[in-house]
């Protein structure tokens, strides 16, 4: 093969990245057809017009990600990668994203007003007002010649023949449709005598359910002090009346279904429970008072009979009292017996511990008076040793001692000198002199 020759696979593989280089991402628009979704999640179809047509491909995670069932026929809008298959040369498109035709920017502005009225809190679970358990009036907002207001009268009639229903006309699809059902929403909110409020609609395109997703409804639901329930179109269709509203209901026929449960035979089957359970315990209340009347009837009394009664209980008293008196004069009495028996026991000792108690007097005053004696000898021989030692006794017998002029007393002459001041302590009075000389041995 000539080096500037090219193989099929060499070319188709060319082609490919040619294709996936130079033609970005793009929205085509087309019919579905040959449509085959196969068990690994794949779809394989053709988009064509009245002139062409191409195949296509959505794999399984793009195709998992679409809200809604691509049928046979159907004319989309798919965002599209353009290439080669290059094992068979077949010109594709690998689909990204898919949308119903002509309904792309009517999507986005609903997505967009979504976001927005999220935003504002219009959907948040606080301000969802729950169901009347009961309700006997409600009133419904709808066109009187829509077969969805047939349904939801035939449910109610079956299941809840005691609901009285409010009709408030209104245009259900149109450029006017909007303004007409957010009046009658207000209107409907006039009325003192509604319990709950349905919106309801039969199915149809995003076009025809528009009318619900404008933000005057919205806005118009949200400010409704009645609970509303929306049942707008088919299961699968979903409009921001669903989301503002306090119940989403997938049908009128559906929402007729909620407001009418429990049902009447429910509430009479609840009822004649009840009140087979009240029979029963009244009858069960009055078994017990009769009983207990009975008890109470043994227990009454004729006046003499209750004399008597008194009587009996009075000379019962007395009995007790005068048992209670005997049994203590009895108790007294052995204490007495006993005590004098004690007492009988240790009378001929009293002699002796009479003697007894003279004799230890006696020891008590002869010892007493010779430790007086002893230490009063003690005394006089202290006193008469103190006076001995006394030096006023001394001096007494002519003695004298000497002070130097410091108050200290002269034991040795050396201790003065010729000159010095001296004082002569004698018994009586004292003599003050100077030293002319000393001598000593």
């Amino acid at each position: 093969m000539s080096s500037n020759t090219l193989s099929i696979s060499e070319l188709n593989q060319r082609i490919a990245t040619l294709l996936e280089r130079n033609v970005p991402l793009l929205w085509v628009q087309g019919e579905i057809s040959n449509l085959k979704q196969y068990p690994s999640g794949h779809w394989y179809f053709s988009l064509k017009d009245e002139n062409a047509q191409v195949r296509a491909v959505m794999f399984r995670q793009k195709a998992a990600l679409l809200k809604w069932q691509p049928r046979e026929g159907d004319a989309v809008q798919a965002y599209v990668g353009v290439g080669l298959y290059a094992a068979r040369g077949d010109f594709q498109l690998t689909v990204e994203s898919m949308r119903p035709a002509g309904l792309g920017t009517l999507y986005e502005r609903f997505i967009k007003l979504k976001e927005d009225l999220a935003e504002q809190g219009l959907f948040d679970a606080e301000h969802k007002k729950s169901l009347p358990a009961f309700a006997r009036t409600i009133g419904i907002i709808t066109s009187p010649q829509a077969a969805a207001l047939r349904d939801v009268a035939h449910t109610v009639a079956r299941r809840a023949p005691h609901i009285q229903l409010y009709i408030y006309p209104t245009l259900v699809q149109g450029e006017q449709a909007a303004g007409q059902i957010a009046d009658a929403i207000a209107l409907a909110n006039q009325n003192p005598d509604l319990d709950a409020l349905l919106i309801i609609r039969g199915g149809g395109s995003l076009e025809d359910l528009w009318a619900f997703n404008e933000p005057e409804v919205a806005h118009a639901i949200f400010n409704s002090r009645l609970p509303t329930i929306s049942g707008v179109g088919h299961e699968t269709d979903t409009t921001i009346a669903d989301f503002v509203a306090d119940v989403r209901a997938a049908t009128p026929t559906a929402a007729a279904e909620l407001i009418s449960s429990p049902t009447h035979a429910d509430w009479h089957d609840t009822l004649s429970n009840q009140a087979r359970s009240l029979h029963r315990a009244i009858t069960d209340k009055i078994t017990q008072v009769e009983q207990h009347l009975d008890r109470l009837t043994t227990q009454l009394l004729t006046p003499a009979q209750r004399l008597n009664q008194q009587a009996m209980h009075l000379q019962h008293l007395t009995l007790r009292l005068q048992n209670s008196m005997s049994t203590q004069v009895q108790n007294n009495q052995r204490r007495y017996e006993y005590l004098a028996q004690i007492s009988q026991r240790l009378r001929p000792a009293l002699p002796l511990y009479t003697q007894a108690l003279s004799h230890k007097q006696v020891q008590l005053h002869q010892t007493y008076n010779r430790l007086l004696n002893t230490h009063t000898q003690s005394l006089e021989n202290r006193v008469q040793l103190l006076n001995q030692l006394n030096p006023e006794n001394v001096l007494n017998r002519g003695f004298a001692y000497v002070q130097t002029q410091n108050g200290d007393i002269v034991y040795n002459a050396n201790a003065l000198r010729a000159g010095d001041v001296m004082t002569i302590q004698l018994a009586r009075g004292r003599v003050i002199g100077t030293v002319n000389h000393t001598e000593t041995e």
